[in-house]
């Protein structure tokens, strides 16, 4: 059964040679040939329901989710693949491949009638690295009662997402990520492991529902303000606020009323003090 896997260098070498297909660099893609990476992926996404992929390729993580879900709803925006799609994952009744753009799908009607019917709805998916942020905060605005989603993305951009405060990588991502969710690191994955290989290493990081948020907290407003505290990351967080408020002493009133020293930056600030803040705003 291995050898036939789809992400195995071979099986994957023999369906592009059958299609004569090679990857489009304007949809970011990459194929997955390494099986171990794949089914590590798959392992660790939570996906005993309903999986959402974004950009299933050839089907290389796709067949991995089916063995291991009710469910796969994977979108795919190259028309070209579908017709590959059905022969690579024939043997998968389980698997529902939609010729859409998932930016354009309607979250917020469609997870609540999955989660009916399949109980836990997660996402899983080896983003393309050009969407992973509009994927992403799609998800995160639009679906956020979906407790997991683990994503392969550019490691310079899983980083951002999991880093820890003050840390070079911390950024205006990094909390927003982690505000809503606990966000971890699960492993790196080597250019070796795509066809073709890029130039850069991805890594695997999962982000798990942190549960309910503050009711008073508009989340997009809070994600402004947080924007625009990180505007210009040498200056300090009081510089950045009075460009936000447009007003110096208004800034100061918000940062000592929150408690924060008006000459710390952005990059040294937690969460919570990010909600101090947004809070003290108000």
């Amino acid at each position: 059964m291995a050898k036939r896997w789809i992400s195995v260098p071979s099986r994957t070498k023999e369906i592009l040679e059958k299609y004569d297909l090679r990857a489009k660099k304007g949809f970011g893609q990459n194929f997955l040939v390494d099986p171990v990476i794949v089914q590590r992926c798959a392992d660790d996404a939570h996906c005993e329901g309903l999986v959402i992929e974004i950009g299933p390729g050839i089907g290389s993580l796709t067949e991995q989710l089916a063995l291991r879900a009710k469910k796969v709803i994977a979108y795919e925006v190259d028309e070209d693949l579908i017709p590959i799609l059905a022969d690579t994952l024939q043997d998968y009744d389980n698997v529902e491949v939609i010729l859409q753009d998932f930016l354009t799908a309607d979250l917020k009607n469609l997870v609540p009638e999955w989660q009916k019917e399949y109980g836990m709805v997660t996402v899983c998916a080896n983003l393309p690295y050009y969407i992973t942020t509009p994927v992403l905060f799609k998800i995160f605005e639009e679906a956020p009662q979906i407790p997991y989603i683990t994503v392969m993305v550019q490691k310079e951009v899983g980083e951002r997402f999991a880093a820890a405060v003050g840390s070079p990588q911390y950024s205006a991502l990094s909390v927003e990520g982690q505000y809503l969710y606990n966000v971890k690191r699960l492993f790196t994955v080597p250019g070796r492991s795509f066809n073709p290989s890029p130039n850069v290493d991805s890594v695997i990081i999962q982000f798990a529902s942190r549960g309910a948020k503050h009711e008073e907290i508009d989340t997009e407003e809070f994600f402004t303000l947080v924007r625009a505290c990180f505007k210009q990351r040498r200056k300090t967080v009081y510089n950045n606020l009075r460009e936000y408020t447009g007003d110096g002493q208004r800034a100061e009133e918000i940062l000592q009323k929150a408690d924060i020293p008006a000459s710390l930056r952005a990059q040294q600030l937690t969460v919570e003090q990010m909600i101090r803040i947004y809070e003290a705003n108000q």
